[in-house]
């Protein structure tokens, strides 16, 4: 398993926002007045996220401190699906940030999504911070100073 990405998050983003921006552009005057703290869930899941790595980070630098592998494991993953999630979240957001915010003098529904949309972005983007962040504190402490991997003793081939 690698590490994610810089340009797998911005493609997925960029797919969400151009899909989302469509079907806002078709369906806006259908669908129901956005909630103004929609995104909140997702800055909850990255406080949970970023006390995790915290702690997780701690007890991996720390020697007397045993991590089990399969709780690192799963850190990975719930980091790596975290950072999709916020990633295609951040592209809706911003779909429908950039439909309302020339919209929003003409149409009132869209000054009243406006606030909404800077919600989940804002909590978008901190989720994949957060994501990223624990990804990052998965790593060996000597992944973590940059130095190169350990060589294995045995014969290349």
């Amino acid at each position: 398993m690698h590490f994610t990405r810089a340009r797998d998050l911005v493609l997925t983003g960029l797919a969400a926002a151009a899909l989302m921006y469509l079907l806002v552009r078709q369906f806006y005057g259908q669908m129901p007045p956005l909630p103004t703290l929609a995104g909140i869930t997702l800055l909850i899941l990255a406080v949970v996220e970023a006390g995790f790595g915290f702690s997780l980070r701690s007890r991996i630098r720390n020697p007397h401190r045993d991590v089990q592998p399969l709780t690192a494991a799963r850190a990975v993953a719930l980091a790596k699906a975290s950072s999709v999630l916020g990633a295609i979240m951040l592209g809706v957001w911003v779909a429908i940030l950039a439909y309302v915010l020339p919209r929003r003098v003409e149409i009132t529904a869209a000054a009243d999504d406006l606030p909404s949309t800077v919600v989940g972005v804002t909590c978008s983007a901190v989720l994949i911070a957060a994501a990223l962040y624990l990804e990052w504190c998965c790593r060996a402490p000597r992944d973590q100073d940059n130095q190169p991997p350990e060589r294995s003793s045995g014969a290349n081939g």
